[in-house]
């Protein structure tokens, strides 16, 4: 076995590092030596996100990804995010901490599947939500995000039929908010599929004054009882200004250390799941540590590569996407 087999194998490179190695200090030697930049997700753990150059959520990363100057792109996400990078910058090295990093949505809808659903539909425009893999994307005509997906439904014409998927919470959410008929993949996210009904309302007896904020990949139940819906740049953007000090936050719990950086003053409580387990933590997101990010850079690997033919086609409906955000100023 050669070591690139292996690497495979175990997802990231694994090697000793010294106890007393200054780990940023290297990250940020390594990043100027190699012009190479750091992008990460709002739910890495706060040592990464510390140290990344652009921290957002999956529009914000996919419009840095596109405009980055830089020749390596170090994507601290899951695996579906490092693939939309290396379709907008093809010609750019993107490089993933752990390879093994992917999504519970993102495998709730195989692309070879959804061709079939898709065929059933054929006088149907296809909306997929960036959280994707890239052969789904490449049999999308727009892909969204969580920050855009109403406003992009609401872009098309009133009798337009649309697809949307993988998600169907938050195709259920866009329903709700735009009125449209739209036929509905059945996947979801196994993080915001866990919050607990019942225990969420207990803790907002015991927390009267707080404000609830959720994600819209989270059921319509736990939607319900929001007093804000939106993406993660939206819930944290929300916990900025309103003037309430208390947050029960109904999302991955990595954005907490945005919220809690930007409002020192303030408490913000992850919404409990229907577990005793930490599940309202992504165990793909958390496979990224600030070693394996280390080691990704030094040797420049797992390296993500996508076929020449699927990036074609799966840029187009990311490309829609990015200018239909910035012809509504998103």
């Amino acid at each position: 076995m050669n070591s690139f087999e292996e690497i495979n194998l175990k997802g990231f490179i694994d090697e000793p590092i010294a106890a007393d190695l200054d780990i940023v200090a290297e990250i940020n030697k390594l990043k100027k030596e190699k012009n190479a930049v750091i992008l990460a997700h709002y739910y890495q753990e706060p040592d990464i996100q510390d140290i990344a150059d652009y921290i957002g959520d999956s529009l914000g990363l996919s419009q840095e990804a596109a405009k980055t100057n830089a020749d390596i792109i170090v994507f601290a996400g899951v695996h579906f995010m490092a693939e939309t990078a290396k379709i907008l910058s093809p010609n750019k090295r993107v490089l993933l901490p752990d390879s093994k990093a992917g999504c519970s949505l993102s495998d709730s809808c195989p692309a070879h599947l959804f061709k079939i659903f898709k065929a059933k539909y054929p006088d149907h425009l296809v909306i997929t939500y960036v959280n994707c893999t890239a052969e789904l994307k490449a049999l999308s005509d727009i892909v969204c995000t969580s920050s855009n997906a109403v406003q992009i439904v609401n872009s098309l014409p009133a009798n337009q039929k649309i697809i949307f998927g993988p998600d169907k919470n938050l195709g259920a959410y866009v329903i709700k908010q735009t009125a449209r008929d739209m036929v509905l993949w059945n996947g979801a996210c196994m993080v915001h599929e866990i919050f607990a009904q019942q225990k969420i309302v207990k803790l907002k007896e015991r927390h009267p004054e707080a404000k609830f904020i959720a994600h819209p990949e989270c059921e319509e139940p736990i939607l319900a009882m929001a007093d804000y819906i939106g993406s993660t740049t939206g819930l944290l953007n929300y916990s900025i200004n309103n003037p309430a000090t208390e947050f029960i936050v109904a999302t991955e719990t990595g954005i907490i250390h945005q919220m809690e950086k930007a409002n020192p003053n303030k408490v913000f409580i992850p919404a409990p799941p229907n577990n005793l387990c930490a599940c309202n933590d992504c165990p793909h997101m958390k496979r990224n540590t600030l070693e394996k990010l280390y080691l990704c850079l030094k040797n420049e690997l797992p390296e993500i590569e996508v076929p020449l033919d699927i990036i074609e086609k799966a840029r187009k409906p990311i490309e829609r996407m990015l200018d239909i955000s910035a012809r509504l100023g998103l």
